[in-house]
Parts: C-alpha cells; structure tokens; sequence
C-alpha cells in the first residue's frame, strides 16, 4: 500500500490515456455486447457457487436505506432515503379510510412511498455510468443515455446476472487496522497477497469484495463526515491492469467510490473509474457494509461464499440500490 500523494505512484493525462487503451475490451463479446465482464458467469459458474453454501448462513450486505445514509450533498446532489407514508395505522384506527366503491366496510392498511437517488447507498453502477471520451462500455456513444435513461448498458439488462461466487478480502484486517487511513491506496500485489494469506483463491467470474474498514468507522463514530464524496480509502489507478488481466466479473468495496480519494493524479476525478467501467466493462459495487460478513470469515478462516445481487429492473438506469447477500 501507498499513500495518494506518494511520487512514486502520481500519474498525468497521458498515462490516463495509456491505460485507456491497454485496457480496452471492446468486441471482446461481440459488437452488441452491454454485459461486459459478466459475461464471465454462466450456468456452470453459478451451480458451482451454490455449492458453496454449507451452513445456511446469510449475510445482508447492504446499508439500510433511510435518512441516516451517508449522503451529506457532498457529490452529485445525491440526498438520503425521503420515506413517505401514504396510509398509516392511525389512518385506520381513526376512521379515515373510506370502503371500496360497493364495499360496505373499508379496508385497514398501511402503504409508502420512497424518493431516492438510484446510487444514495449500497448499489451497483452500470456499465452506462461513465464514459471515458465521450464513449461508453463496448464503444457505444455517450449520447445514448438521455433524459428518458440509456438506450444501451443500462442496469436493468442485468436483472437475472448478478449472481456468482463472491469473495471477501479483508484489506483492513489483514493490514492489522481497524480501519485503512483516507488517502491510503491499496496495490495489485496487495490484493493478491491478501488473497494469499487469507487461503482464498481469485478466479475467473469472480465477484471480489474488499474491505477498508472505512464505512465501520463512520458508523462508530456515528458520523458519515465526508464519507460520500470525499477523501477515502481504495484501491490504486495502478490495480486497472490486474482487474482485467485477473477476469473477475465485478468488484465491491465499502466505501463510497471504491478507489482512492484523493486520487493519485491532478489530472481528472476518478480515473480508475474511467477505465475499470467503460473500457474493462466491470459492473462496480460500492457503499457495501461488510462488518458482520468478516467478523464470520474472520472466525471461520472461509472467504469464500454464493453471492446473490440483483439490480430493482429500473428500465434505463445507470444505477441501482441493492441489498446484497452473502451466503456461506
């Protein structure tokens, strides 16, 4: 690991472009393709990792959504959860609703409603999230995602894929840390040791968790600060060759933008991000609570589990809230 501002590591725009084309998988499956690296999972894949439910332990690896989230309008104008009642139990005690038309008596009922940014918490990114000059995955043209939403990778195109063998590696833990400090970035070789001394084979299709600490330490403090936005713990612009070169199918983190922040370039916000989506075509998860699933492969030694995601089928969107589970 390295810190952001290490001289060593500071990238510029054209090393930005590099990788931009190193990395680049468009075609790879086919010209039509708007599944990118999920395409790494098929029915063989998934059969093997329903195997690997052996206690029937589950764990919810989603933030609960409500206006406690994180969001503090630091980026993108994104709010917290608004929950709004529509019809309450003192509704019905009091009287207030009224039969069904030809009904005598009315029914007595709850119902709500909820306004919310697609990616205000635990959620996955589209393939239509971001573009890398004025592209986005497999080549298709920015402009096909418009105000009525996209046309090509959108998230709902992954209603029936999310679902595979998923892996946790415990960054923080196996650094010896509570939580990773903001700023600090976490290499290839670091990923793959951690992977190591956890036991833990990364293979093809796999859906690769990782842990910060970071989200734990918020919590603890009862204090989101600028967890949604700002300076974080992640992984390196520098890991983009080893997220293609190693086939997994997606990657998750507990922190807001998975990468680290600040970035390790003045070039531009996110490169990482610039490369891992639109040129690698990984579906990126992000906001992921993971306390209760590492305490568990903590006590257990076992890293390995079925994971099952999907996006809510939102015709057009370049997000979506999850509520991810991991099963063991």
């Amino acid at each position: 690991m390295h810190r952001y501002d290490d001289p060593n590591f500071r990238f510029n725009y054209e090393k930005i472009m590099e990788m931009t084309e190193t990395c680049k998988q468009w075609g790879k499956w086919g010209p039509d393709d708007e599944w990118g690296t999920i395409n790494y999972i098929g029915d063989e894949e998934r059969k093997e990792a329903a195997k690997l439910v052996k206690t029937g332990k589950v764990f919810s690896l989603g933030l609960n959504f409500d206006d406690q989230g994180p969001q503090r309008g630091i980026f993108g104008g994104r709010w917290n959860p608004i929950h709004t009642m529509l019809a309450t139990g003192t509704d019905a005690v009091q009287g207030i609703q009224t039969p069904p038309p030809g009904k005598e008596h009315p029914n007595q009922y709850a119902d709500d409603a909820v306004s919310l940014p697609l990616q205000c918490g635990t959620q996955w990114d589209a393939l239509g999230h971001v573009f890398n000059q004025g592209k986005m995955w497999n080549g298709y043209e920015a402009t096909l995602v418009t105000s009525n939403g996209a046309e090509k990778n959108a998230m709902h195109k992954m209603r029936d894929r999310m679902v595979g063998r998923g892996i946790l590696l415990d960054i923080a833990r196996w650094a010896g840390v509570d939580s990773l400090d903001d700023g600090t970035a976490i290499d290839a070789e670091d990923l793959d040791q951690c992977a190591k001394d956890q036991k833990v084979e990364i293979r093809r299709g796999d859906f690769v968790i990782y842990r910060t600490g970071h989200m734990e330490r918020c919590l603890d403090a009862g204090d989101w600060g600028g967890y949604a936005g700002a300076d974080a713990p992640g992984v390196s612009f520098h890991t983009c060759e080893w997220m293609k070169d190693t086939e997994i199918s997606g990657i998750c983190a507990d922190t807001w933008g998975c990468e680290v922040i600040p970035n390790e370039t003045d070039a531009v916000f996110q490169p990482w991000h610039w490369i891992v989506i639109p040129m690698i075509g990984i579906t990126m998860g992000e906001i992921f609570y993971l306390k209760d699933l590492a305490n568990d492969c903590a006590k257990d030694g076992v890293y390995e589990f079925m994971f099952v995601a999907p996006p809510l089928p939102i015709t057009g969107a370049v997000g979506s809230p999850i509520n991810p589970q991991a099963i063991k």
